[in-house]
Parts: structure tokens; sequence; C-alpha cells
């Protein structure tokens, strides 16, 4: 069973977050949702607190996948609304492509780069792991500091200066302790979403304009690739836009069709 928070009432809605991160990424929108919605964060299996994946197995979308739909249904969740981050918003859409959510919102998901970004993309994820892990016991010390904040996390957050202490460390030990995030680079990167112009469930697709891990850009594939989402841009937001602007982002979320 994946680990998991569980809030709120209403609506389930399952949150799902980045390569690398955990579900304490949700942190900053996880009580403005839970007003409205039974709220579940994951953490996706080798990530947080979640077991990894069985000996053999793939760290690939597909597998993640699997991993999530088999999660949804132990906790006795019938077609929840999804959202996720990143590798989670890719996770989303798969969900959304098959049906068996009742609604879908992906922000800034994987599956919509081109070769170039791809290898800027790992490179950045590489970096910020290596720096993570370098910075060992100090590491939640430094999260405390502005200047590190912006070395570390730029690619990330629109305004990582203004990130909270406790969501720097969170985020710093979780790309520090990911055993997942270097099993699951070599499959993602290979990784594109494939056309689906008609999605059986409501599509959001919410991209920052200030995301420097997949550009905005990206949004524009999205557009061509999935015309009859919900496509919106996030102004002032980065790649993780929770802690960017809680309230934009839990007002997309909530505001999902059907949701």
């Amino acid at each position: 069973m994946l680990a998991h928070d569980r809030s709120g009432t209403g609506p389930p809605l399952v949150l799902l977050h980045g390569v690398g991160l955990d579900r304490r990424t949700w942190r900053p929108v996880r009580d403005l949702l839970a007003e409205e919605r039974e709220v579940i964060a994951l953490d996706l299996p080798g990530h947080g607190e979640s077991p990894s994946l069985p000996a053999g197995a793939r760290y690939d979308v597909a597998g993640y996948v699997d991993a999530v739909r088999e999660a949804i249904g132990a906790l006795g969740l019938d077609r929840p609304h999804v959202a996720g981050n990143s590798l989670g918003g890719a996770i989303a859409l798969e969900l959304a492509r098959t049906g068996e959510v009742a609604s879908a919102v992906a922000l800034s998901p994987i599956g919509f780069w081109n070769t170039r970004e791809i290898r800027s993309t790992m490179a950045s994820l590489r970096l910020s792991r290596g720096l993570a892990r370098l910075s060992g016991p100090v590491g939640p010390a430094l999260a405390s500091v502005a200047a590190f904040r912006m070395l570390l996390f730029r690619p990330y957050y629109g305004r990582p200066a203004r990130l909270s202490p406790a969501d720097a460390r969170a985020a710093a030990e979780a790309f520090a302790a990911s055993a997942a995030l270097p099993a699951t680079l070599p499959y993602t990167r290979h990784y594109r979403f494939a056309p689906d112009p008609r999605p059986r469930v409501p599509v959001t697709i919410g991209w920052g304009e200030d995301d420097r891990l997949l550009p905005p850009r990206q949004a524009l594939r999205a557009r061509e690739i999935l015309p009859a989402a919900r496509h919106v841009i996030l102004p002032g937001c980065g790649h993780v836009p929770m802690p960017d602007d809680p309230e934009r982002v839990a007002s997309l979320l909530l505001s999902s069709p059907d949701c």
C-alpha cells in the first residue's frame, strides 16, 4: 500500500507529486482543498514513505499508473478526481485516458517535450539530487537560507526565496532520499504523451509561466495534442506551482469541470 495522508470531506481528490519529491509537496494547498474535497495525497512508489516497486519492475509511467490504480482500489475509491504535477501529471492524464477517474488536472506534466528539452530536464534533476545529497546532514539547515533555496530550487519554483523553510527542507530531504529518482529517469526520458484529442473525462492542464524545468512552450504542444482539454497558464508560478500561489492552484483544482 502506498503511504498517504487523507483529510477533508467531499468528492475524493487524489494528489500525485513529481519525481524525486513526495506528498509533502502538496502541503501549501491541502488545507484549502480539504474545505471542499476529501483529499488523498499519495507518496509514489520509492518516494517518501512508500515502498519501492517489486524487484524487476520498471519505474516507467505505466508502472506508476499501475501502482496508483492499485492504491485507488485499496483505498476504496470509486473513480476519484485526480491531480498531478510533473510525473504525477502524466500519471493523471493516463488515468483520464482510460476513463477510470472522474476528472484530471495535470500541472506541468511530462511527456510534451522534445529531445533537447529532455536532456536539459534530466541534467537539472541530477544536479538537484547531487546538491541535495552533498549537503548531507546540514541540508535541512541550509534550506533555511534564501541563497541556498535559490541555488537548489530555481528550476522548480517561480519564487524559491519565498519558499518556506519547512517546505524547502521537505523538498531537499525528498530529493536526497529518493531511491526512485535515478531509477525513474532512464524510463521517463523516453515517455511521450500519445495524441488523445477527445479524453474520456474532463481534463485540465495548468502550466507555470515561469517553469524552468519544463518551459511553457511545452504547453503549446499540450494544446495541440489535447485540444479538447482546458488549458490554463499560471502567472508567476514555476514547475511546482503549489507554494508559489496556493490560492490560485487550489482554485484551479476545485474548479475542474465536473469536480
